[in-house]
């Protein structure tokens, strides 16, 4: 495991110690590795970083790497040979923008990427990373996980842990509607575990891991987070105008949620998971998902780890404040229609 201590990385390393699998982990050390994992210190970044993974051999590696690919490429190329195969967590982002409607594993792919380039943008980065993989391991021995939106404990993105910490809070919440809409995401412990599959199995290719179009609602998402926090919380539904003409972006600033009937809630939350659901992809309730979230952030005292480099989810308190009162008087709030992607990837490793 190239990682292993946050999110994605710590889910499945955690996964494999459960099935009793050696596990080793590569990291620099910053953050605590799972107990059980045998731990080899590099940066992966740095001049001859790599070199604690010179001797060894795997049954098989997992990266989760979300930077320049030619760190992908690097590790590859030393472990060609003495591992069975490569497992690359990529991000449904891969694909050229916009993804067509119920897209799956053979939409077209973002022009531009290489696997031996340097860090340029999330969805170059990621294709690229591919790239890196498949350049060593080829297209047999190499496993491409695109990830859509990952949510679940150890979450380093911020977007359920902020819903959560905003709910706990209590009061009046914006909460953007339709409550019907429906939603895909895939809880970090569940991609683990088919991944894990996916190894035993000895499968290759590219798989897109998300839940099914309508796994949960939002409704049902914050309905879940209210009863997590079991905070004195008002959800005060708003119409997808009402929020958009109130300046909120959707995604980053009300995080998870983009409104229905445009190609972005098309992309993110109405996929093609077919292939992934036919080779044994099992999704968990958001109820569980949310509340060992919870769990787990009160356990570190509730504020959530945040990835170098991202931006910060959430909407301004006093943004909020001014939607709210929007919403209670009847009058839209000011403010154009902002344009969104789903900017970082839907995952975020």
């Amino acid at each position: 495991m190239l990682g292993g201590t946050e999110f994605v990385g710590r889910a499945v390393a955690e996964a494999a110690l459960g099935r009793g699998w050696e596990v080793t982990v590569f990291n620099r050390g910053r953050h605590q590795s799972p107990p059980g994992a045998t731990v080899l210190r590099g940066d992966r970044t740095a001049p001859d970083g790599l070199g604690a993974l010179a001797r060894g051999d795997w049954d098989a590696v997992v990266d989760t790497w979300s930077a320049a690919p030619r760190a992908v490429r690097e590790a590859a190329r030393l472990l060609r040979g003495r591992a069975g195969r490569y497992a690359y967590v990529s991000s449904r982002s891969v694909y050229a923008w916009p993804w067509p409607p119920g897209a799956g594993e053979d939409a077209p792919l973002v022009e531009g990427a290489a696997a031996d380039a340097g860090q340029r943008e999330y969805a170059l980065d990621k294709r690229g990373g591919e790239l890196a993989a498949l350049e060593s391991f080829g297209t047999d021995g190499s496993l491409l996980v695109r990830a859509g939106l990952i949510l679940g404990p150890y979450e380093n993105v911020g977007r359920l842990p902020w819903w959560l910490t905003r709910i706990a809070r209590g009061g009046p919440v914006l909460a953007p509607g339709p409550r019907e809409l429906p939603l895909q995401y895939i809880d970090a412990r569940d991609l683990a575990n088919w991944l894990l599959d996916a190894l035993e199995r000895a499968s290759s290719g590219p798989y897109d891991l998300v839940s099914p179009s309508g796994h949960t609602t939002m409704g049902a998402f914050l309905d879940a987070c209210l009863a997590a926090t079991g905070a004195d919380a008002e959800l005060c539904w708003a119409d997808p105008r009402t929020v958009l003409d109130a300046g909120i972006e959707p995604w980053t600033e009300l995080p998870v949620w983009v409104p229905p009937g445009g190609e972005t809630h098309d992309a993110v939350h109405r996929s093609d998971v077919s292939r992934a659901l036919a080779t044994g992809l099992t999704c968990r309730p958001v109820e569980e998902t949310v509340a060992d979230t919870w769990r787990w952030l009160t356990g570190i005292g509730g504020t959530p780890p945040q990835r170098p480099g991202r931006r910060a989810p959430g909407v301004a308190p006093e943004v909020e404040a001014k939607a709210l009162a929007a919403l209670r008087d009847g009058v839209p709030g000011a403010g154009g229609v902002p344009g969104t992607t789903p900017e970082e990837g839907a995952s975020g490793q």
